[in-house]
């Protein structure tokens, strides 16, 4: 509402008792008397507060010190009608600044004297490129898509967390395509297991061309390489254009061949493909391991060697993205192979 830190602590302390006099509040509030004074006259002019009695017909102040006289006394001014106009006052002032920003963002894209840094703009340094990249995940309102390559270089994980948490909480749609040994960082598979509990949609490839952020498919930020900027990071912004839309199509391609991460007690895990499926002699093989049934007893009822039942089992806990049998059942239920 426009108060600093002592003003505050006055009016709550005010809020807490019918009246006071501004030695109350001072001993209270841990403030000078002096400063306690001049707030309570500040807050009475902006009909905050108000003199509850006066003995006398001075000024507030002048009450307060005479001699033989009672301290004036102050009490608060109800908030819903005293703050009503500054809540008021902020609101118009939160529009003016929308509508001023609006203005200046399309003046800025149309602007024909500088047609090129419409489009792309390159930023170097590291405080430069995480400032951007904090730009566009807090400037997010609808959409947020990632690629996620390699280790953080310019801005920390647990700094992204930060705007990732701000993101989803405004309700952004996040989706992330991880390179496959992104998680073999510390922490990674721990942090990516968290944010998608958080509501990250995390899908994996083998491999991505490049890192990169867009956001609401009118802005894009790609990392350069740090060998073109004499060593320090470096990047470009892209603007609404042919490139930005290549960007979001290469995205798009990417996101649907990519295979879906999933949660685990642990960690994540990753899903299967439609077209990576079980066959029918392996799901015959798997009904028999998860009735407790050997592999030499397996293979035997099926008519099959030790080494194909072995074989096929290794498949199977291959496509479940399994490291024991009983995960492969786990995951066997969770996808429905049974």
């Amino acid at each position: 509402m426009g108060l600093g830190p002592a003003e505050e602590a006055i009016y709550t302390a005010l809020l807490a008792r019918p009246t006071a006099s501004a030695q109350d509040l001072a001993r209270q509030t841990g403030l000078e008397k002096a400063e306690t004074t001049r707030i309570l006259l500040d807050l009475t002019t902006r009909g905050l507060v108000a003199v509850a009695d006066e003995a006398g017909s001075g000024t507030p102040d002048s009450v307060d010190c005479g001699a033989g006289r009672r301290p004036a006394r102050y009490r608060l001014t109800p908030p819903s009608v005293a703050l009503a106009p500054f809540l008021v006052e902020q609101r118009n002032a939160l529009h003016r600044a929308e509508t001023a920003f609006s203005m200046l963002t399309e003046q800025y894209r149309s602007t024909a004297a500088h047609p090129a840094g419409s489009v792309v703009e390159v930023v170097v340094g590291v405080e430069q490129v995480a400032h951007r990249f904090h730009q566009l995940q807090r400037g997010a309102q609808r959409e947020l898509l990632v690629f996620l390559v390699g280790e953080p270089i310019a801005v920390p994980r647990e700094d992204a967390d930060m705007s990732e948490s701000s993101a989803l909480d405004r309700g952004v749609d996040f989706r992330v395509v991880a390179a496959k040994d992104y998680l073999d960082g510390p922490g990674m598979a721990k942090d990516a297991r968290a944010g998608i509990t958080a509501g990250i949609e995390l899908r994996l490839v083998d491999s991505l061309p490049l890192k990169m952020i867009v956001s609401d498919r009118e802005r894009a930020m790609v990392p350069l390489d740090m060998a073109d900027s004499g060593g320090e990071p470096s990047a470009i912004v892209v603007h609404r254009s042919g490139l930005l839309t290549a960007l979001v199509h290469l995205f798009e391609k990417e996101w649907a061949q990519a295979r879906p991460l999933y949660t685990t007690a642990t960690g994540v895990r990753v899903e299967a493909t439609a077209d990576q499926q079980p066959t029918e002699g392996e799901l015959e093989v798997l009904a028999l391991l998860l009735a407790g049934i050997s592999d030499r007893r397996a293979a035997s009822q099926l008519g099959l060697s030790i080494r194909t039942v072995e074989r096929r089992t290794r498949r199977l806990m291959d496509l479940a993205g399994a490291d024991s049998r009983l995960q492969l059942g786990w995951h066997a239920a969770r996808a429905g192979w049974l």
